[in-house]
């Protein structure tokens, strides 16, 4: 996929949009409006929406139209997700939101150039892909996926990177959650800058 950060998008590939409760991170709790758009290259083995990599099987929709979606809902949290959403230009989108009183957060790797206006921007690194130094030093808050062991290097390497005031966040990854969460909590106690996120939504079963 070209990538289109030097200009300005009018339509974007969304693949879901819905209202729901966020279940990680910082957030955690709080009603959101989720845009969820196709398009990524970053390849982790373990994604749970491998159905959003390919841009292309999902329908263009006109930013007018998500935003007019959005404003539907009572609450007024946006979380733009994907893929990866900065494949995209989300210049436009974000504006759209903010002016009709949304706060806008965004969940991504960090691994292309930062387009948008933020009120948050949650950067998960990956590994596959690693995240730019840009978007490190911007990241409201940092949200590492623990597989195995070896990810907790992977974490304070990335840690060295953010802000003092980034919040830090240490996520089991689903499928291995019964094993790597007592190692998280373990690693908390000896790290204590770090915090546990669990993906709540999928425990109490809402998108």
């Amino acid at each position: 996929m070209d990538l289109a950060q030097t200009s300005l998008e009018t339509t974007l590939p969304v693949m879901e949009a819905f209202y729901t409760i966020q279940g990680e991170g910082f957030h955690q709790g709080r009603a959101a409006y989720f845009i969820r758009l196709g398009g990524c290259n970053v390849g982790c083995f373990w994604c749970d929406v491998k159905e959003s990599w390919d841009a292309d099987k999902h329908p263009r929709v006109p930013i007018n139209t998500i935003v007019q979606q959005a404003r539907q809902q009572p609450g007024r949290l946006a979380v733009i997700t994907g893929g990866e959403p900065l494949m995209h230009n989300l210049d436009e989108l974000t504006w759209r939101l903010q002016s009709e009183g949304f706060e806008t957060n965004i969940e991504t790797s960090g691994s292309f150039a930062l387009s948008g206006s933020w009120d948050w921007i949650c950067v998960s690194p990956k590994k596959f892909r690693a995240p730019t130094p840009e978007a490190l030093k911007a990241a409201n808050e940092l949200k590492v996926i623990i597989y195995n062991k070896n990810d907790f290097s992977w974490a304070e390497k990335n840690a060295e990177q953010v802000s003092e005031n980034c919040k830090l966040y240490l996520q089991p990854e689903w499928e291995r959650a019964s094993i790597m969460t007592p190692f998280i909590i373990d690693y908390i106690k000896q790290n204590p800058k770090w915090e546990l996120s669990l993906q709540i939504h999928k425990y109490i079963n809402v998108p």
